[in-house]
């Protein structure tokens, strides 16, 4: 704790404020995976059920809580052009924040790489005013300086896998949306 407390000490204000942005960065990505998570599987079990109920003959419809339901609520005869419309409509709610994790994911190394950029020329500066410079006073300076690189990449790391496992639960729901679509489609070419 006290080395974590001397490292902000004796920081600059750049290389605490690429730390803040970067934790900043580390909450909204837990933040929107989880919330998106939620949302993404509930939906999935919902629209599962659904879709189980249609193939058995259980139902004719859709579930009433399905995403799809108040779309075909709304027409007298099912339609592709609806489905399709209900379908987008429910991928696209249901994926947002995506792109904020793409966008931390390929950022966060840069700015991480930023704030080691500066915490090394501040090591070189202090150096450059010191009448001697040994290894020993110029590695640790120097991996205190690459701290922002690491967090700068664990923190990419978890966006980048946090995005690819919502894109797979998006791709889940879609379809399942697109199968249920499928069925309500072919119940309509055959009455």
């Amino acid at each position: 704790m006290d080395s974590l407390l001397s490292y902000l000490f004796e920081s600059s204000a750049i290389t605490i404020f690429v730390l803040l942005l970067l934790s900043g960065y580390f909450i909204m990505t837990f933040w929107i995976f989880f919330d998106r998570y939620h949302i993404l599987t509930s939906r999935i079990s919902i629209e599962s059920l659904s879709l189980k109920a249609l193939y058995t003959g259980q139902s004719k419809s859709v579930a009433r809580n399905s995403l799809i339901f108040t779309y075909l609520s709304r027409v007298a005869k099912p339609n592709k052009a609806i489905l399709d419309a209900a379908s987008s409509d429910a991928i696209r709610v249901s994926t947002k924040g995506l792109t904020m994790l793409s966008i931390v994911a390929s950022t966060s190394p840069f700015i991480g790489l930023f704030g080691t950029v500066i915490g090394i020329l501040e090591t070189f500066t202090k150096l450059g005013t010191q009448s001697s410079a040994s290894l020993s006073v110029v590695a640790p300076a120097i991996s205190e300086a690459l701290v922002a690189t690491a967090v700068g990449i664990s923190v990419a790391t978890f966006a980048y896998t946090f995005n690819l496992i919502l894109k797979r639960k998006a791709y889940e729901l879609s379809s399942l949306l697109t199968s249920q679509s499928e069925v309500i489609l072919s119940q309509v070419v055959e009455g």
